[in-house]
């Protein structure tokens, strides 16, 4: 070996020596178990996405991802826990529409959601349909338009919650449609049921999955999907746009983010892997059990979603001076 051998095997050394422990290492991510953290409860849709996922991920990457449940205080808990986590690549938040709609709230929390995170994949969404009592007098959406606006403030629709899903999505259609409903906010999805069936309550807005078994039951019928198109999982119910509401779009996602200063080579291998496990056949079959359709996007456009989530609620949430305590 010549001199000028050694000295530039020497150089390139110390160079690799002075690179940061993070950029070095990432050529060789995962290096130890990958934790996915759950803000829901087990047993639930939420909770089955991760693990499905996790699954899929586990065997194509060579180490084992484990999900941990984290519930509580409204989905902050696990997003304070991932967005204060070394940012290594290996622990990701499970993330929905939902951590979008707590950050817009204006409740101060301990992170900030689109700063100390960062996107990583979409995984998946499913779309929100408004459903009325089977022999309600209300058949389309028009006909809920069009009985808010000749009696403002009258018509109820039901929630699992102040600023929940079920509550923004229909402050949302109000807003659109300029009109004015009531809410009526209940401790959870099943304690309003029988308000919505009695006609005690008009409407509500919800995923497939919360309201299928009534669905086909005949005790419940769906009127709009809350798109501008029909979806694959309800074809015979029609779009908001066709019903007259073209501006009315609204869904929940379901995806992955990281802590904030991943590396870049990080965030793409995941969105990489995420995106072809998307493309499996039985993850496909999965996601419809759960009333689901993939979704494969860059880290990139799944991050410009959540931007594009914070900044409409919270822009709704004031205009309709919604208070979350």
């Amino acid at each position: 070996m010549t001199f000028q051998m050694t000295r530039r095997s020497a150089a390139a050394a110390i160079a690799a020596l002075s690179l940061p422990l993070a950029a070095r290492a990432q050529a060789h991510w995962p290096t130890r178990t990958v934790k996915v953290i759950d803000a829901a409860a087990p047993g639930g849709s939420t909770d089955i996405m991760a693990r499905m996922v996790s699954n899929k991920l586990a065997p194509r990457l060579g180490q084992p991802f484990v999900v941990e449940n984290r519930a509580g205080a409204g989905m902050t808990l696990a997003t304070d826990m991932v967005s204060k986590s070394p940012p290594d690549g290996h622990t990701m938040l499970l993330a929905s529409t939902g951590m979008c709609i707590a950050a817009a709230s204006g409740k101060k929390l301990p992170y900030d959601y689109l700063k100390d995170l960062r996107a990583v994949a979409q995984i998946g969404s499913t779309p929100l349909i408004i459903v009325v009592a089977a022999d309600s007098r209300i058949r389309t959406l028009r006909d809920l338009v069009d009985m808010a606006r000749a009696k403002p403030g009258q018509v109820k629709f039901s929630s699992s919650g102040v600023a929940s899903m079920s509550h923004i999505g229909m402050e949302l259609l109000c807003s659109v449609a300029k009109v004015k409903m009531l809410h009526v906010p209940y401790r959870g999805v099943s304690l309003s049921i029988p308000d919505l069936l009695s006609g005690e309550v008009h409407c509500a807005l919800g995923t497939v999955a919360t309201y299928a078994g009534l669905l086909d039951s005949g005790k419940m019928r769906a009127i709009a999907v809350a798109s501008p198109q029909r979806s694959s999982l309800l074809p015979n119910v029609p779009s908001a746009a066709e019903s007259g509401v073209p501006d009315y779009n609204v869904e929940f996602w379901w995806g992955l983010m990281a802590p904030a200063g991943v590396p870049n080579d990080v965030i793409r291998k995941m969105n990489a892997e995420i995106n072809a496990v998307l493309g499996d056949a039985d993850v496909k079959e999965q996601m419809l059990r759960l009333a689901g359709v993939p979704r494969a996007v860059s880290a990139e456009e799944f991050g410009r979603v959540n931007a594009f989530e914070v900044d409409r609620w919270g822009r709704l949430m004031r205009e309709a001076n919604i208070q979350v305590e």
